[in-house]
Order: C-alpha cells, then sequence, then structure tokens
C-alpha cells in the first residue's frame, strides 16, 4: 500500500489553552501538491467509562453541556492527565464524578471523535460490580448529578435517541449488542 501520510511544512498554534488548542499546518500531499491551512484541533486523550453495580445497575451522569445548552445523561467521561494511563485516569474519573469504584475493569474500544481535525482518541472502559465507596470530588466547575438506571431502561435511551455524545453512544451499543 502506498504511503498517503502528509509532510508537515510548517506549524504555528493559533491559540493554546487548557481546554482549547488550535494550530495551523501547512503539508505537502504524497502528490507534492501544498495545503496551505489544514487546522488541528489538539486535546488531552479521553476516557469515558460503562460503570455497572454488583446489582446490575448501570451508573449514568447528568450535566449541562453549554456546546449545544442542554443537559443530558451520560456515561462517566473525562481527560487523562499528564503521565497518567488509560485505565488509571477511567478509574479517578469514576471515582471522582460518582463516588463508585471498584469490580472488574476492561477496555472495550478506542475512538477517535474526528481523526481529520483532532489529534487524540478516546479510550472506552467497562466496569462491572462497581459500589459507592466514597462521595462525589467535583472539580470546581463541575455539577455532576449521579443516577442508577437499570440496564434495559438506559437500552431504551439509547434507542430513543437521549444520548448525544457520539463518543458515548458508540460504546454502549456495543455493551448491549456484544457484552451485556
Amino acid at each position: 500500500m502506498k504511503d498517503m501520510s502528509y509532510k508537515i511544512v510548517s506549524s504555528e498554534y493559533l491559540i493554546k489553552r487548557p481546554w482549547l488548542t488550535a494550530r495551523r499546518d501547512k503539508v505537502q500531499l504524497p502528490d507534492g501538491r501544498i495545503n496551505p491551512e489544514y487546522y488541528v484541533l489538539e486535546y488531552p486523550t479521553w476516557i469515558n467509562v460503562i460503570a455497572i453495580t454488583k446489582e446490575g445497575q448501570m451508573v449514568l451522569v447528568r450535566q449541562y453541556r453549554h456546546g449545544l445548552q442542554r443537559t443530558n445523561f451520560e456515561i462517566v467521561a473525562g481527560c487523562m492527565e499528564e503521565g497518567e494511563q488509560p485505565i488509571d485516569a477511567a478509574k479517578r474519573e469514576l471515582m471522582e464524578e460518582t463516588g463508585f469504584g471498584g469490580g472488574e475493569w476492561q477496555e472495550i474500544m478506542q475512538l477517535c471523535a474526528n481523526p481529520s481535525t483532532t489529534n487524540n482518541m478516546t479510550h472506552s472502559f467497562l466496569a462491572k460490580g462497581v459500589e459507592r465507596i466514597s462521595t462525589q470530588h467535583l472539580d470546581a466547575t463541575e455539577d455532576i448529578e449521579v443516577y442508577l438506571f437499570p440496564q434495559e431502561e438506559v437500552r431504551q435511551m439509547l434507542e430513543r435517541g437521549d444520548f448525544v455524545q457520539a463518543l458515548m453512544i458508540a460504546p454502549l451499543w456495543k455493551y448491549f449488542s456484544v457484552l451485556a
């Protein structure tokens, strides 16, 4: 197979903030053509967690998402910290957002929101047999409600389109179609 990768001729940051980094690359395509403006959004690695309690309930969170200006049900999600492994970030985020922990963990998939314009991956985990072992430890700007739902109700929510975050919908579908 031929090498289809672009060569970066030059690169400059347009904005570099903790939650938004935008870069403009000048790239050379394999056939020699130049694209002077190829934009890339840089993000830290993300994780998300499908958490199931010892009693078989699914742990969901509900929070406001300003981009869409609406409040949604979601699975636990967050960013990896510098030097952190995906599994450790997933366990930390579940504990911080919900107070749940323990259980048996497995990574079920890796996704990229848009490999055309973003540079990060999302690691999706399934945690079975979790239990509440602490209180929430939210960041200063987080306002998260924790809910427990029967698995069948979560599947119905998924089928109705109640979840809107694609990086959460994909692992939920995988769970219900292959792993449940």
